[in-house]
């Protein structure tokens, strides 16, 4: 998603795709591969830390690059986009295309799944038609040991005419065979005799009447026979790639055009139109991928993947599929609950000591009242409260989403989701960003980049805020804990307010499918786009990569964010508690004036006030509460939830009031962090201002209906 660290260095700009060398000694090489095939564990552990990412230019998809260093050469690896095809059908397949061709590598590796070669072989076809220079890498041997599945790695190479290496990504051990294969790849001249797809005698002579044209213009920029191929199946990306790398458009050249009019005219009378053409040449790539694995691919048993298929039976069926995803949901707030709690305690006592420390060496200094107010009670003690709040829980989210990403369920989830997200004409992907919505909603406005349609992309921008992010967690679970279910102690109190806490998530769920089903019949029209899901083999998790890969990719990165903009939302805070008119604080001015929308809306004008000003980040909002209830100049933390509960109580809190601040805290604006997401990421204004007011009017909306529904009950 986009979600790591930066790295330096300086590079070359080749066809529009920059490639950041160390040395222009250094030996540019692609790896490509489907999805779950270990194509990232495999470029992980070959670069190390030495990596960057970034956008491809006029895209929304991301690329990583990483260094790593042999016996002959240095190598600067280009992870592209995993894709199943390189015929163009999505963002991800066209860059990958676009590198493979344009890119001028030095030769490219394809990532392979041990379990399910066959399917692999598909995107190891279209490599070789457009590169000389391939090195395939079937990785996930371990598994397919488990599998019973062997596979003739010499034979397969003979037939293919490219080296063939086995790998066990996980382990860089196995990676040794790999590098030295990587030497032999870029030191040995290009093979003259490779594998080649036969396609239908019809193709074949249509690509005979237009190759030695189109061969003679390109020469050995590009080969001519994918380039005829793919001219006569009329890609129109490719066309204008092609303009750009070559500097001309070969179309205009008269011979080129005319032996291409030639033969679409000739597979026209053949009964051969472009539609069928594409179904043709995908038949027969399928087709050489199973003559080639016939022979060096052998299962000891039958039903080697039966115990995946009946646990898929199990999670991904309508009736079961559902109560385990609600039931998992559960789970993983329980333990981001139960497990924060601690951690959060012993982070607050560190920083807010250390808050002493600063107010001493203010007074020692001789600072003035206001300033230590402003810097100390204001910037840092807001910083502080978001740190303490926000790091524990997503510290422990994320790393158990990922878990649940690399075991294998996460794509389930996606295909569980994916019929009520059509029936909403909304791409089924947004299940995955929804997700990554729960530990912060920034994070799953990113992983919006997964889904290819503009329109559907936007739907899920717009709709993300539904589901909480961890930092309105703090806010949901107090008020459950003090008004719903106080009475119970121990293990069940977490257990209960793990369930109640599910129970409003799986409503802002439903929200999400009930806007996103608005939005596509008004300001969004159109159909849901159609994508391939693959559901992966189920896999032991890395933990401790899993634990590292979270906190410093995903984790770090969202709190960086959300520090940014909690600095001057704490100065902010310190000004409007301090500032005085007419003997009255700026905050209760505010207040006074929202109030009457609050008791509206089943709240009061200090909630609703709350919530503005918890805008950079949602875990102030019950701080800023109880600093407003109190009449305090900063943010003030009671002792224990009875206390609060006691002063909220004594304030006009009602179990009206405390449903309704969980509704609107469910259903309101995004936080800066997310605002600023959205804007980056959609690169308009326009939609960023949509995306605040939408979940806001619903919020609205849905508690002026409870507040005046539950008025009347009583």
């Amino acid at each position: 998603m986009g979600l790591t660290k930066q790295s330096v260095g300086m590079g070359a700009v080749d066809s529009g795709l920059e490639i950041k060398k160390l040395t222009p000694q250094d030996k540019v090489i692609a790896i490509a591969g489907n999805p779950n095939v270990g194509k990232s564990t495999l470029f992980n552990n070959l670069t190390g830390m030495n990596q960057h990412t970034g956008n491809w230019p006029g895209k929304t998809v991301t690329n990583a690059q990483g260094y790593c260093k042999t016996k002959q050469h240095s190598y600067v690896l280009v992870d592209i986009p995993g894709t199943y095809s390189l015929m163009a059908h999505s963002a991800e397949e066209e860059v990958a295309r676009n590198f493979i061709c344009f890119g001028k590598s030095d030769g490219v590796v394809v990532v392979c799944d041990a379990t399910c070669l066959e399917r692999n072989l598909n995107l190891v076809l279209q490599t070789m038609e457009i590169s000389s220079r391939v090195l395939v890498c079937i990785n996930l041997l371990d598994e397919a040991g488990r599998k019973n599945i062997t596979i003739n790695l010499k034979q397969l190479s003979e037939r293919l005419g490219v080296p063939v290496v086995g790998t066990v990504a996980r382990s860089r051990k196995s990676l040794t065979h790999f590098l030295d294969e990587l030497d032999t790849l870029t030191d040995t001249p290009v093979p003259s005799v490779s594998y080649q797809v036969k396609y239908p005698p019809l193709i074949e002579s249509a690509i005979a009447m237009a190759e030695p044209a189109i061969a003679h213009k390109v020469e050995d920029r590009i080969s001519s026979r994918w380039l005829t191929l793919k001219l006569l199946e009329g890609d129109p990306s490719l066309i204008k790639e092609l303009v750009e790398y070559l500097g001309e458009d070969i179309l205009e050249a008269p011979d080129v055009a005319r032996s291409l009019d030639d033969a679409k005219a000739y597979l026209e009378e053949q009964g051969l139109p472009e539609e069928q053409l594409k179904d043709q040449v995908v038949a027969a790539l399928v087709s050489s991928a199973e003559t080639l694995c016939r022979d060096t691919v052998h299962f000891s048993k039958a039903g080697y993947n039966e115990g995946d298929r009946k646990l898929d039976r199990f999670l991904t069926s309508r009736f079961t599929g559902y109560p385990v995803m609600v039931g998992m949901l559960a789970l993983v707030f329980w333990i981001t609950i139960t497990g924060a709690n601690y951690p959060s305690q012993i982070l607050s006592q560190l920083l807010f000591q250390f808050q002493d420390i600063l107010t001493a060496a203010f007074t020692a200094a001789g600072a003035p009242p206001w300033l230590h107010g402003m810097v100390v009670l204001g910037v840092y003690r807001v910083l502080a409260w978001v740190v303490s709040v926000m790091l524990p829980p997503m510290a422990i989210f994320f790393p158990l989403f990922t878990l649940l990403e690399d075991s294998g369920y996460l794509p389930r989830i996606a295909y569980n989701l994916d019929k009520p997200f059509k029936c909403c004409h909304a791409c089924g992907k947004q299940a995955l960003t929804m997700c990554m919505g729960f530990g912060c909603n920034a994070a799953g406005i990113v992983g919006c980049r997964i889904i290819d349609s503009p329109r559907e992309q936007l739907i899920a921008m717009i709709t993300n805020n539904f589901v909480p992010c961890n930092g309105r967690f703090p806010t949901l679970i107090a008020i459950i804990s003090m008004f719903f279910v106080g009475a119970a102690k121990g293990p069940l109190h977490s257990i209960m307010s793990s369930l109640l806490l599910t129970a409003f998530i799986v409503l802002g769920v439903c929200m999400t499918f009930l806007v996103s089903r608005l939005l596509s019949l008004t300001v969004l029209k159109g159909m849901p786009s159609s994508f391939t899901l693959e559901l992966p083999p189920y896999r032991r998790p890395q933990i401790g990569k899993v634990i590292l890969r979270s906190i410093f990719d995903r984790t770090l990165f969202v709190l960086g964010r959300a520090v940014v903009v909690a600095a001057p939302a704490g100065l902010l805070i310190w000004s409007m508690a301090n500032i005085q008119v007419e003997g009255i604080t700026l905050l209760a001015h505010c207040s006074s004036f929202l109030n009457p929308l609050g008791k509206l809306l089943g709240m009061d004008g200090v909630i609703l006030m709350a919530f503005i000003l918890g805008l950079p980040a949602n875990e102030i909002v019950i701080p800023i509460v109880i600093m407003a209830y109190m009449a305090q100049g900063s943010l003030v933390e009671l002792e224990s939830l009875p206390q609060l509960k006691e002063l909220l109580i004594n304030n006009g809190w009602t179990w009206i009031t405390a449903v309704s601040t969980m509704l609107f805290s469910l259903m309101h604006w995004p936080c800066t962090t997310t605002l600023l997401t959205i804007r980056k990421e959609s690169g308009s204004l326009k939609w960023t201002v949509i995306s605040f007011l939408v979940p806001t009017i619903c919020g609205i909306i849905i508690c002026f209906a409870f507040t005046c529904a539950a008025r009347l009950i009583i």
